[in-house]
Order: C-alpha cells, then structure tokens, then sequence
C-alpha cells in the first residue's frame, strides 16, 4: 500500500506547513459526493490520529485513514499551477470514471 508525492507536491506541502507554522503533513482522504461518487478530502494534519497509516516521502507525511486507503491506494499526488490557477491533482490507478467536471470519481 503506498501514496506518493511529485517533488512539486512535497515542495508545496513542505512551504505551506513552514509558512504555517505548525503541523505534520498533508492529510488525505475520500468522501462520497458528486455526480460520480467520491472526492478527495485534501487538509494540513496537526497531528497523527491513532488510525491513521502514515506514508513518509521527501521528508513529508502522508496520513490516510484506513477506509480511505482502500480507493486510494496506489495514488500520485502533484501540485500543478495553470496560469492563475493551482491545485493539487491525483493520479489514481482505482479510478473507473470521472465526472464531467473533474471534481468526483468511482473505483
């Protein structure tokens, strides 16, 4: 089981925590919505939560939890700035479908 970091995405994650001043790492998860099913829950992690399974790359934390894992295992995550525009993007191999919109997948 593995979720991994572009360096652009550990870069940001790293500057942000910084600039913060406080936290763990990137927290990441799912959630059910949307016109496909589920979306991502993407928040900074104060702290590491009893259930929570930790990946660890380029000196950044990761921190799933279990019911989550199952749909992302496997997942890349990058930090992509178009133009004005900047978000964290997730290359899924699980993923079946996407909504038209980008904001919602099945597995």
């Amino acid at each position: 089981m593995s979720i991994s970091l572009t360096s652009s995405a550990a870069d940001r994650i790293k500057n942000f925590l910084h600039s913060r001043g406080h936290g763990v790492g990137l927290r990441l998860g799912i959630k059910k919505t949307g016109c496909s099913g589920y979306a991502y829950v993407v928040n900074y992690a104060d702290e590491i939560g009893a259930t929570d399974i930790v990946f660890e790359q380029q000196g950044v934390k990761v921190l799933v939890d279990k019911e989550s894992l199952g749909y992302i295992d496997g997942t890349e995550v990058d930090f992509v700035k178009q133009g004005l525009n900047e978000a964290f993007k997730f290359r899924n191999p699980n993923v079946k479908g996407e909504c038209g919109c980008g904001e919602s997948f099945t597995v």
